[in-house]
This record gives structure tokens, sequence and C-alpha cells, in this order.
């Protein structure tokens, strides 16, 4: 492409003009190259992060298959009865009787050693909750993972497998 223009002398000059390059523009470099490289790295240490990229990387599910495999035994725990966290209005009383999966008869004696341990770990958190925490599904299900962990803190060199609900009553 030539276009005309005139000199300083005022002549006139034929100008050669060429069409714009063709190559990544910065714009186009960060909207095909680098967005992409950047939300690849964001997942890739999202997954890293929350734990998912181990269980990717072996297969799914095998981590909580490894924990359940072999026999169960069931330690019954005392009945808990607690009054809740009711704010000052009427009171409410939760009545619990929970039972334990171990992995291995052996546990049941280190078990009734720090039974007192466990069970006023139990009592704190329980007498901290409000009817409103116990209530759906969702609520039952954060009591449990609550009280597993909380036992198997108690209880430190034996692995609780599950907290097993028997009875619950809510008053």
């Amino acid at each position: 492409m030539s276009t005309q223009a005139t000199d300083a002398a005022g002549e006139d000059v034929e100008i050669e003009t060429r069409p714009r390059d063709s190559g990544l523009s910065g714009k186009r470099l960060v909207l095909f190259i680098l967005l992409p490289l950047l939300l690849l790295i964001g997942g890739g240490v999202t997954l890293q992060v929350t734990g998912l990229a181990d269980d990717l990387l072996r297969g799914g599910a095998a981590s909580s298959e490894e924990v359940r495999s072999g026999p169960s035994v069931f330690y019954e725990l005392p009945e808990l009865l607690v009054n809740l966290n009711s704010g000052g209005k009427r009171p409410n009383y939760l009545k619990l009787r929970v039972s334990l999966e171990l992995t291995d008869a052996q546990s049941v004696h280190h078990i009734e050693r720090v039974l007192p341990r466990i069970v006023d770990s139990f009592q704190v958190y329980l007498r901290e909750l409000r009817i409103e925490d116990l209530r759906g599904s969702a609520g039952l299900y954060r009591l449990r993972e609550e009280l597993l962990l909380r036992v198997n803190a108690a209880a430190e060199p034996v692995v609780i497998r599950d907290v097993l609900f028997k009875e619950m009553l809510v008053q």
C-alpha cells in the first residue's frame, strides 16, 4: 500500500505503508495466554489446599475405604444429659447415647482408661450448643464430625472410625 504526501520542499513523495503486524498485541496476550495460565495455576492451588489433588491422584475415595477396612468393634458410651445454651430463655436439654466404632478390640481397654476425658470433652462441647445448631441433617452431621474430632483427640493413640447416634432427644 502506498500513499501520496508532500515533503518539506513541497514535492510529492510516495510513502509506502505496511499493514499492522499480526503478532500478539498486549490485550490478546493477556486474554489468550496469561488468563488461562492463571486460571490453571489457581485451580491447581485450590485442589492442593483443599486436599482434592491427593484424592484425584490416588483414584478417588480410596482414603475413606482404607480407614474402613477390617472388622469393627463398637463401644457404647454412657448416656449424656446436658442443658443446651438457651441464652437465658426456657432451658433446653439434650439426651444423647452414642457408640464409638473402633478399629480393633485392643482399643477398648484404652478407651475405658480415658473415658472420663472423653465424657468431659463431649460435655463441654454439648453445653455450648444452641437448639438451632441441632436442626436438620446438616446439624446432625456437624455434631457427628465435631464429636469425632473431640473423641480422637481425647483417645489419641487409638483411632476412632465413627461416632454413631443410638438415641438423641432434644427437649
